[in-house]
């Protein structure tokens, strides 16, 4: 499909924030889960994505500050939480120079969901 070579195309020309966090995610290293990257839900392309606990995980560059692309962002998550997806997002910034401070709060993020579904 035309998202499939889409998604596979992102994943050739990642920013730098998404490459350095990418490095840091891929072949389980993050506790064990397995993380993949432009990953296509429900029409859209995540960045990231742990199937194991349904998290997006986002990284936002400037291009996501402007009223209309925050106003977009909005509208996707409705979107993915409807469908069951918890969200977290990230900046650049964030992400590049707080690269083991992010990987532990997304640890932290995905064990309180893997708890949550535990104890239904």
């Amino acid at each position: 499909s035309g998202k499939l070579r889409f998604a596979r195309n992102l994943r050739r020309s990642m920013t730098k924030a998404e490459r350095t966090l990418w490095s840091r995610l891929r072949n389980r290293q993050l506790g064990g889960y397995k993380i993949r990257r432009q990953h296509v839900l429900c029409g859209y392309i995540v960045d990231f994505f742990c199937q194991e606990v349904n998290l997006v995980i986002e990284v936002d560059g400037e291009a996501h500050l402007g009223e209309a692309a925050m106003q977009a962002d909005a509208y996707r998550e409705n979107i993915l939480r409807a469908h069951g997806y918890n969200i977290v997002r990230f900046t650049n910034p964030n992400v590049l120079l707080h690269t083991s401070d992010v990987c532990l709060r997304l640890l932290q993020h995905i064990q309180t969901i893997e708890r949550k579904t535990q104890n239904c």
